[in-house]
Parts: C-alpha cells; structure tokens; sequence
C-alpha cells in the first residue's frame, strides 16, 4: 500500500519537518509497504497541493498534527477531499488531545490516538484487504467511539532508523531521537499527557546507547554526518545513560552535538563530560523569571539561583548556551515579567527564546484556561502562535503581553548586534534586525 506523509507549513518553513511521520514510514517500509512525503509550503495554494497529491495517488494520506498547523491542515484537507477520495488519518499532539474535533472536519477519516506505529500499520493492512477498521485500538473512526489503546512499544530499540527523506535535513545536520516521554509535570507541555493518556507511570522509555550509536554509524556511513541536534526534551535525564552516551559517542565519533536539558538535572562534572564528548549547544528551559509563577502555575519548583549557577556553569565549559521565556500564563502579572527581563540579565546567555503562551489541548494548563473562562468562545477558530496572546487573563491585558514581547525583541536586537566580532556596516546592522523582527513576527 502506498502512504503519502504531509508536512503543513503554516506561516514559515521550519529546519526539519515533523520526526513522528519519519518513525512510521520507516515502520511501514519494514513491513512491506511504501511511504513517502511531501511538504507544503506557507505560500502554496490548495490548487497546486491537490495536483500534487494527485501526481502521486496515494492509498491514504497521514499528517501529523500540532495545534499550530491545524487551522490550515483542515483547510487543505477539506479542498482535498472535494477533488480527491483518499482516506486520511490524522496523528500527533493535535489529534490525539482534541480527536472529535479533528474528525468533524471534513475530509479526515481515522485518528490516531498516542503512538502510531502498530496501529497505523494494522490500518493499512485491514484497508489493503479490504476489512472492517472501526475497532482498531489507537484508531478513532469518524463517528465512532473512542478506542481503546494498545500498549506502548515495549522498547524503542525494535523501532527502524528514521525514514530521513521525510526530514529536509541538509548540509550533514541531523535530529535524533533517543526517548519518548517525560517525567516531569509541567503544567503547559502536552508530552507528560501521555503518561495520562495511558494511564501509566512507565510510559517513559529511552533506546539503549548501542543503539543511538549505530544509528549515528548509519548516518555516517550513507551521507554527511557534520552536526547532531538531539531533540528530546530532557537529554540529561538520567546521569548513568549520560555518562554511557558521553564515552561511546567520544571513542566513536565526538561530532558536534546540541541538547536540550533542565537545570535541575545536570552538574558541573555531567557538564564537563558532555563538552568533552562533543557538545557545543545547550537549550535550557527558564520560562519565568517569577520563582511564584514557576512554582505555583508551571510545576516547576527550580530557584534562581541554580539557574544563574548553572548557567555559569555550561559558559565555563565552553559551550553555548540558550535560554527559552515563556509570557503571558495565567496567573502572571507584569511584576513577573519583569522578573524574567530581570533574570534574563542575571543568567547571561549566549542568545534565548520568547514565546507567548499558548494553551495547548491536552495540557494543564488549557483545563486551567478553559475552567477559569480565559479562553474567548472562538479560541478555536483562532491561529496558534507564540508571538500574540488569545487569552483573556484578570492580572495581565494582552497589551501588557504585547509590549513584553516588544521589550525581548529589542533587548534580542541589541543581543544579536553585540554577539558581531567585526564592527558592521549600517545596511547590515539593518539586516540583522530585520532578521530578529521577521522571526519575532511569524512567532
């Protein structure tokens, strides 16, 4: 059978395209059936995506879903199904956390709740043989129950390297996954809703370091292996599989490699040993400046002053790093923005993130929302993005949120024109803030 995978781009193209439709057109091409990809482009019309798909005439369609790309995903899917009779299944963040929702669109016909791999693949065969697909576990059909589901895979290692012709990966950058779920409770991520989705405290699996390796050789030995960005949420969860990773990776290759970490799980001899091992990058989740806001809203009970430690501690080691803000959550004030900027001062990093709060389904912070009325009547039908606020918060206007926004911009101008070794003619001083408001306005 032949599965056509969609990348919906919505107001930019982003480095790489989803990882889950990667995963399972590699599990598909393993058991026998054919899989491919295609991304849509923010300036393409539905007229040239429908010639496309049609080009290939696919036996069914899958897109991966994030709330972001979903206003656009069901335009093209219902001017899809106006011309074209393929069935279409709908996965991810999205569709796993609001499925009614997702089917009462016209055009999508199954989705998949939680992990896709088996269910999707049972799905294929039932429509290849021409059998009933109403009773699939993970599968939600339009205008069926809600399914039960099947277990998690036992173990990530039985899963196939990623089918990378899906990814748009260039000039030997690579992204690797080595876990699925997170341990921690924060309150604004949807990827510990799984362990609730599942009703599980065991739905955290990570691969075997042997097997990160090989996949690494795998890279190497069919293209460019230049740069790995590794895109779990915590890389530095477990200090033993760290460790284990850093001395296979140094003895094996010491390729440049980015992680995204809390400052809660690593320490300054974890710090060491990853910069020895080749780390030059490390993303750190700060969120709130606000010691309150972090505790009291987002579950995380980290002080300041480990922050500020650790930061000190990755600059040390010769490694570059990011910090990520959050504004605009309920329960903030203006107060605990100005903490962030504060904090932002204190920590010193080489560049940071600023995202307006979006109250993502499935998270905790969207039942907070919606609980407490701050979520307007046609939330849904407004976009998903991080650079402009849909809530309507007592203790913060979405003036207030703006203006924040508008402060992190500026204060990213002056980060971007400081960071140039070399003084800069005035048209490329202009380019360069041209370039951070262009990314501030697609947030």
């Amino acid at each position: 059978m032949k599965v056509l995978f969609l990348e919906i781009d919505t107001e930019r193209t982003w480095a790489v395209a989803s990882m889950g439709p990667a995963f399972l057109a590699a599990w598909l091409r393993k058991h026998g059936h054919a899989a491919s990809g295609i991304r849509v482009p923010p300036d393409e019309d539905a007229a040239t995506f429908i010639n496309r798909v049609q080009e290939i005439q696919p036996d069914l369609i899958g897109i991966s879903l994030t709330t972001r790309q979903w206003l656009r995903a069901r335009d093209l899917i219902a001017a899809l199904r106006d011309t074209v009779e393929v069935p279409v299944i709908a996965g991810g963040l999205h569709a796993t956390f609001s499925p009614e929702a997702v089917l009462e669109s016209p055009g999508f016909d199954f989705v998949c709740l939680g992990e896709g791999e088996e269910a999707l693949l049972e799905l294929v065969t039932r429509l290849e043989n021409g059998q009933p697909t109403d009773d699939i576990r993970n599968i939600q059909v339009r205008g069926g129950m809600r399914p039960t589901l099947r277990p998690p895979l036992a173990s990530l290692d039985d899963l196939p390297f990623l089918a990378r012709d899906l990814l748009d990966e260039q000039y030997g950058v690579v992204h690797i996954a080595t876990q699925r779920g997170c341990p921690f409770p924060c309150t604004y991520c949807a990827a510990r809703q799984y362990h609730d989705l599942y009703e599980s405290d065991n739905y955290g699996r990570r691969r075997s370091v042997s097997s990160v390796m090989d996949e690494l050789e795998y890279i190497r030995s069919t293209g460019d292996l230049n740069y790995v960005i590794f895109l779990d949420d915590t890389f530095t969860i477990f200090p033993t599989w760290v460790k284990e990773f850093c001395d296979a990776h140094t003895k094996r290759f010491q390729t440049p490699f980015s992680v995204h970490a809390r400052v809660d799980t690593v320490s300054r001899d974890m710090l060491k040993m990853l910069a020895q091992a080749g780390c030059r990058h490390i993303v750190y989740g700060v969120e709130s400046g606000s010691l309150r806001v972090r505790r009291e809203v987002m579950q995380r009970p980290i002080t300041n002053e480990r922050m500020v430690e650790t930061f000190k501690w990755t600059r040390d080691e010769g490694i570059i790093v990011t910090a990520n803000y959050m504004l605009g959550l309920p329960g903030e004030s203006r107060e605990d923005l100005e903490q962030t900027l504060e904090l932002h001062q204190q920590l010193k990093p080489h560049d940071f993130g600023y995202f307006v709060f979006y109250p993502y389904p499935g998270t905790r912070l969207f039942q907070v929302c919606r609980d407490a009325g701050y979520l307007p009547d046609n939330y849904l039908e407004l976009p998903a993005n991080h650079r402009q606020s849909i809530l309507n918060l007592p203790d913060l206007s979405q003036e207030d949120i703006a203006e924040f926004y508008d402060r992190f911009t500026a204060l990213r101008e002056e980060t971007q024109l400081g960071r140039q070794s070399a003084a800069l003619t005035p048209e490329q001083e202009q380019q360069l803030v041209d370039e951070v408001r262009q990314c501030a306005a697609t947030g």
